[in-house]
């Protein structure tokens, strides 16, 4: 299937518009251009590089599909792409059009084709965004449509950038953050093994030979070498196998539920994890909330992005207190899952009627907290990782030493 550039004349307006269509031949383009009410006035095929690689997308994706990861930093900068496109005047076809030829990702520039060529078909935007659950979250999707309801689609379309720009930000302080000290891990781990699986069976074999008294701490060590050397593929095999267990527990509704449950109770990780979500919970219904959206419907949104099924699974009961009249701050304090500060700044923005502020500022200042958080957390588990690794590199001379000194003792005796 090829595709044709066209320039038309709107049979509604009589004014000139142009884009591109999809079609087997010039006469079916044309064809579909009159089933959409265009006549056109100019039809080629498009040498576009931008649309080639569109039309190679789709016919990959027939094939079986497009591989590459789209990130949150890619569906943000288009987003802020489109709303400015949108804020600038440019009709919503013609928009989508300018994002083919300014992403080069071709997965992404085959999502934006097909959504182009149904919106140009008269489906609505977030319908056609819905149709790509991978790249546009429940959430964008919600946003787009409250934007198209409201008519101020290119101001949620900013607000969204916003939102995802923020969360690719805190994504990418929180992997340099927690780069070093799992760097730091697996290098204390392979100079462990390294000692364990090759210093220490060559020190075995001087010592079998004297024949001599071991200190305790040499047994020890010894002891852990060989049980290490002799059965390291059973360790690894064991390690593999409770993690497919854990992934196939947690693969299930129930074992989730569970699981997410035990995580809002592990020191330090629980607090922190129920911050992020709390972050979560407040700046997606806030800007929700600001889209246009009454309550229920940002709920049922705000539902499907929570990062946790525990907290997931009271929030019906959240709902329906909403649904019968009760204020929000309410059902949420009787879940007893909500820390005190977010019931509290609801209720205050519910007193003063500027809720959707309150919850854009409880959402700043969770992130604010995670990321104070965790540089304390960083900044004692460096430390302690270097104590851990002295400690056994101690053990482990001193092992070696005391024989030595031992033996070097009795030499002189004699």
């Amino acid at each position: 299937m090829a595709v044709y550039e066209y320039k038309a004349l709107i049979k509604s307006t009589g004014k000139t518009t142009k884009g591109v269509i999809d079609a087997d031949n010039p006469t079916q383009a044309r064809r579909k251009l009159r089933e959409l009410e265009l006549y056109p006035t100019t039809l080629s095929e498009s040498r576009d590089a931008g649309y080639s690689a569109v039309t190679q997308g789709k016919a990959a994706k027939r094939r079986g599909g497009i591989r590459g990861r789209i990130s949150v930093r890619d569906v943000a900068l288009l987003t802020r792409q489109f709303g400015v496109l949108l804020h600038a005047g440019m009709p919503l076809v013609e928009s989508l059009g300018a994002l083919l030829e300014q992403t080069s990702k071709p997965r992404l520039q085959a999502a934006i084709y097909e959504i182009r060529d149904k919106v140009n078909s008269g489906a609505n935007l977030a319908d056609a965004m819905g149709e790509h659950p991978r790249i546009f979250t429940p959430l964008y999707v919600n946003m787009v449509r409250a934007g198209e309801v409201s008519g101020a689609l290119e101001g949620v379309l900013l607000r969204l950038a916003e939102i995802l720009e923020r969360q690719a930000k805190l994504k990418a302080q929180m992997i340099s953050t927690l780069a070093y000290p799992a760097f730091m891990s697996c290098f204390a781990l392979g100079v462990i093994v390294f000692l364990m699986m090759v210093i220490m069976p060559r020190i075995i074999k001087i010592f079998e030979k004297q024949h001599a008294k071991l200190p305790f701490i040499t047994e020890m060590m010894i002891s852990l070498s060989t049980f290490v050397g002799r059965y390291w593929i059973l360790i690894v095999f064991a390690i593999f196998g409770l993690y497919a267990l854990w992934r196939f527990w947690v693969s299930r509704e129930e074992g989730r539920r569970r699981w997410d449950r035990m995580k809002l109770r592990f020191p330090i990780y629980g607090g922190l994890h129920l911050k992020l979500v709390c972050a979560r919970f407040s700046r997606t219904l806030g800007t929700m909330l600001q889209s246009g959206l009454t309550m229920l419907p940002a709920l049922e949104v705000v539902n499907t992005i929570l990062d946790n099924r525990h907290i997931q699974s009271h929030m019906d009961d959240v709902k329906a207190g909403v649904r019968r009249g009760r204020d929000l701050a309410v059902p949420l304090k009787e879940t007893g899952l909500f820390p005190p500060m977010l019931i509290h700044m609801i209720e205050l923005g519910q007193r003063s009627g500027e809720i959707e502020d309150m919850l854009i500022r409880v959402a700043d200042t969770y992130d604010d907290d995670v990321r104070v958080t965790l540089d304390a957390i960083v900044a004692l588990v460096e430390p302690v990782i270097i104590i851990v690794m002295g400690i056994f590199v101690g053990l482990l001379v001193l092992a070696i030493l005391l024989p030595i000194l031992t033996m070097s003792t009795n030499i002189r005796g004699h």
